[in-house]
């Protein structure tokens, strides 16, 4: 894979030489574990760097052994783009550990998995580095790469919780080739958020002290509260009502197909995920087509479904 790198600062070429990548200026960027790093070794994505080293394999398809995060991407890129991913070159922005790269990398395509967090360390042992995957830890507003690189450009689960979405999402759009795809999603605007108060007030708490701290309380809270939402895992009523009243998030109605000891790795998840995030936004399906439309994309579609809205759009030739 043949990708072009610049200084995220400066935007210069920048040349990888021994353990550093290197600028006309002589600034230097390290290679950590194999992976190029760009970033600050403590920021806003220290807490999901922590989960996703702990829950390393949890969301794989081929460790659940069912396929929801291919049908997940699946239903984002639409059937064609899923069909003809063999041999394009992909940019999956905020990877994770991974859920999304496996599948990408069982398709054929060449990947570039980016992270701001230390998730990358997971997703490197989950996946590791060769010839069609390349690690970067790079924060996606200052990504070290040339513009117009990459076929598709795949980001979910993440703007949301960056710090201007807008500008994350400008970002994304200049990566993608002239013809190629941006594929994005984002958390909804719902009533129904605001009334999970134990859920906001246990955030306003949890994400402004020591993350390792925090992994562990959100350890608790799960311990002691998704038992309550197992009574009732068959019923939408009851799932409904745990969902405001206790701070922990659960699958018994969305994935009952898991097994018991899989409920609890995703509510440890996914509730560490709910309550440590630094910026948590919301759109609507109206707004996120207006600020994909604005960046002059065409063929744009949206929708409601996953987290949120989803939604994606072609660049012009």
């Amino acid at each position: 894979m043949n990708i072009l790198w610049k200084d995220p600062e400066s935007g210069v070429e920048i040349i990888k030489k021994g353990v550093f990548f290197i600028s006309e200026s002589s600034k230097k960027y390290r290679i950590l574990n194999r992976i190029p790093r760009f970033v600050d070794e403590k920021n806003y994505t220290n807490a999901f760097g922590i989960q996703w080293n702990h829950f390393r394999k949890t969301q794989l398809d081929s460790y659940s052994k069912f396929p929801l995060s291919e049908q997940r991407l699946k239903r984002c890129l639409g059937e064609d783009l899923f069909l003809n991913l063999k041999g394009k070159t992909i940019l999956e922005a905020g990877c994770g550990a991974g859920r999304f790269t496996e599948v990408l990398l069982n398709n054929n395509a060449d990947v570039v998995s980016v992270d701001m967090s230390d998730a990358v360390e997971a997703n490197q042992e989950n996946f590791p580095q060769n010839d069609h995957h390349i690690v970067v830890q790079a924060d996606i507003c200052k990504l070290p790469f040339m513009v117009q690189q990459f076929d598709l450009v795949i980001c979910l689960g993440v703007i949301q919780h960056t710090k201007y979405p807008n500008e994350t999402l400008e970002a994304l759009y200049h990566q993608v080739k002239p013809g190629g795809w941006l594929i994005v999603d984002h958390y909804a605007l719902s009533f129904s958020y605001f009334t999970q108060i134990a859920k906001i007030l246990s955030r306003f708490i949890l994400k402004r002290i020591n993350p390792k701290r925090a992994f562990l309380i959100t350890g608790y809270l799960t311990k002691i509260f998704l038992p309550l939402h197992k009574v009732g895992k068959r019923s939408r009523l009851w799932q409904a009502i745990m969902r405001r009243v206790t701070p922990v998030v659960s699958y018994y109605n969305d994935f009952p197909e898991l097994s018991d000891e899989l409920q609890e790795e995703w509510a440890l998840l996914d509730t560490h995920d709910n309550l440590t995030d630094y910026y948590k936004h919301f759109t609507t399906k109206r707004k996120f087509k207006h600020s994909m439309k604005e960046l002059g994309m065409d063929n744009v579609e949206c929708w409601n479904a996953g987290i949120g809205v989803e939604g994606r759009g072609k660049k012009p030739n």
